[in-house]
């Protein structure tokens, strides 16, 4: 199974409207809502797609249990760790007419030092089975910076894959502590190593430890970028939809070939544009298009 961290998880609230005009009152439908963040939309992909996954997540205050409930109603494989800080609500506008999203991602609430070594030990005693880990999304305030680094150490241990999703320092630290993969979007890449071009941002990750870089770039598709080569991936046209998701999905691709023994960059940045692709039409976070098996023969290469 592949075991997916995410240190701070989210109500995902998900709102539709016909067109968002900021300033404005909108009457809206009641939002869609499930337990996410990164981590647990990973796991949701992989699970969708007939892999086995297994969440890691925490879980504080009404708003936990509510993510636990639905956690369970899911039947996601999962182990929860209690804090006393409420988990916080992540919320998504969809405005269907225009096709873009707007997100507003609230930080959360800091772990006490109990709390992170609670986390820590299930990493340990969860990774025994795990044929991969994945570490995925923001961290609470007042996070040791080195935390998705102790899970590329940890995988490192247990002769299994990493594929690290975050920005700023914890994920130079997880380049420097040798991840196997780190799945970082322009933006993010550009926010932690101070250049916009993401082929230079990306090898500095790699100079620094890292196996492969795979950097999102939105409608233009994906980047693989190794030490000596770059390989590109996108659709035809881009896709209107909710793309909140699509990097998740991609990092749920990269994990599931990592976890079946494909390491190959041409291979992975191919999978991971076309389930980033599927995630783009599904209706919510976590969610592929049924006809996600079909995307990757229209994909552009390069």
């Amino acid at each position: 199974m592949i075991l997916t961290v995410t240190p701070n998880p989210a109500i995902d609230l998900t709102y539709r409207v016909a067109a968002l005009e900021p300033g404005e009152t909108h009457r809206v439908e009641a939002p869609a809502a499930r337990a996410g963040g990164k981590g647990l939309n990973v796991a949701r992909v992989i699970a969708q797609t007939g892999g086995a996954a297994f969440a890691l997540t925490t879980a504080g205050g009404a708003a936990g249990l509510r993510l636990a409930d639905d956690l369970e109603a899911a039947g996601l494989p999962s182990e929860l760790i209690p804090v006393a800080a409420a988990t916080r609500s992540s919320v998504a506008i969809v405005d269907e007419g225009s096709g873009v999203t707007t997100i507003l991602n609230e930080a959360g609430g800091g772990l006490s030092p109990t709390e992170w070594t609670a986390l820590a030990e299930a990493v340990e005693r969860l990774a025994v089975p795990a044929t991969a880990i994945v570490g995925s999304g923001s961290l609470p305030p007042g996070a040791p910076d080195g935390f998705y680094a102790d899970l590329v150490a940890v995988a490192r241990r247990r002769g299994v894959p990493s594929v690290i999703d975050a920005t700023g320092r914890p994920l130079l630290a997880a380049a420097e502590a040798g991840a196997d993969v780190l799945k970082p979007n322009r933006r993010e890449l550009a926010d932690t190593v101070g250049t916009d071009d993401p082929v230079v941002g990306a090898r500095a990750l790699l100079t620094a430890g890292a196996g492969l870089v795979l950097v999102s770039l939105g409608a233009e598709g994906m980047l693989a970028v190794t030490a000596t080569d770059v390989f590109s991936a996108r659709l035809p046209q881009p896709l209107r939809g909710n793309a909140t998701g699509a990097g998740d999905a991609a990092v749920a691709a990269v994990a599931t070939a990592l976890a079946s023994g494909v390491a190959d960059p041409q291979t992975l940045v191919r999978r991971a544009t076309a389930w980033s692709a599927a995630a783009v039409v599904a209706p919510l976070a976590g969610e592929l298009d049924p006809a996600f098996p079909e995307y990757e023969a229209r994909l552009v290469l390069a």
